[in-house]
């Protein structure tokens, strides 16, 4: 009797070791995990693009996974510094709202490869192609939209380089106001409620306008680039530091691992991205230094 029972205490003890080796680590601690994004996409089709992504992480990591679109890129950064998500993506100048407010308890660790193999894109500016409008030049005195303050290719880099070029915003154009988002800059334009506007471009068949043919928001052909931005790192993947070091390693990897583990998965969530690459906060300096320019000029008008 006794070593019947003994025999199936011991089988019981076999039994339960997988759960309690299943809750070890970050596991026990964390039971779902939490990623914040800011998108251009309105917020039914950004989080139907991160569908992929989730169902892909709960199958490589073994928790559910919560996604959030602020309703602001502001938003996301302060949901992170909050304590509410552990993970986020977000454009380089959110990237640089994040270090501002949270220093390096933010840190970014990788960014996409597009499908032209680059880690960079573009702001640029457009207008509606049956425009008389061909060059930045021959939008003065015209209306110009930018998407949100803290959008790198919607305000932060076309603000600072056609300052520089000689184009200053604040009085080449009559009008500039923010839309809102990339989308809405771009639906702006077309129905004339702003001459120009800013968004961002990877190559001919990636970026904000091209996406919004794909979905069949805007017939295709309808906007011309007139303007075009120094190269800016493609946007970080980021986490918190104070997350534990084996569930940042376990991320990481398996944020690594899904152009090649789940290729259509990826090529969805990442909007046609090819791959993942390793990315630091050294690579988003320059970034950091125009959005600290922009806020310095735009705090001395204040």
């Amino acid at each position: 009797m006794i070593a019947r029972r003994s025999a199936l205490l011991a089988a019981t003890a076999l039994l339960a070791a997988p759960a309690v080796r299943a809750q070890s680590g970050w596991r026990a601690q964390f039971r779902e995990l939490r990623l914040g994004i800011s998108s251009a996409e309105n917020e039914r089709d950004a989080i139907a693009r991160q569908q992929p992504f989730r169902d892909y992480i709960q199958r490589t990591l073994g928790v559910p996974l919560r996604v959030f679109r602020a309703t602001d890129y502001a938003g996301v950064v302060e949901a992170i510094r909050s304590g509410n998500v552990e993970f986020a993506r977000f454009g380089p100048a959110t990237y640089a709202l994040a270090r501002r407010v949270m220093g390096d308890r933010v840190m970014a660790f990788a960014r996409d490869r597009d499908d032209q193999g680059e880690t960079g894109y573009y702001s640029v500016a457009f207008v509606k192609a049956d425009s008389p409008w061909r060059r930045i030049e021959d939008l003065r005195g015209r209306s110009f939209a930018f998407a949100d303050p803290n959008s790198t290719s919607g305000f932060a880099f076309p603000s600072y380089f056609l300052r520089k070029a000689g184009f200053d915003p604040g009085t080449f154009f009559s009008r500039t106001g923010f839309s809102g988002s990339h989308e809405q800059s771009v639906i702006a334009v077309l129905n004339g409620t702003y001459d120009a506007g800013a968004t961002f471009w990877s190559n001919e068949r990636r970026g904000n306008i091209q996406r919004m043919e794909e979905k069949g928001m805007v017939p295709p052909g309808s906007t011309r680039i007139v303007w075009t931005s120094p190269i800016i790192p493609n946007s970080p993947w980021v986490m918190r530091t104070d997350l534990p070091e084996d569930l940042r390693r376990d991320w990481a990897a398996a944020v690594f691992a899904m152009p090649e583990r789940d290729p259509a998965a990826f090529a969805v969530a990442a909007s046609g991205a090819m791959g993942v690459v390793p990315s630091r906060h050294e690579d988003y300096l320059d970034v950091i230094a125009v959005v600290e320019e922009n806020l310095a000029r735009r705090r001395q008008r204040s």
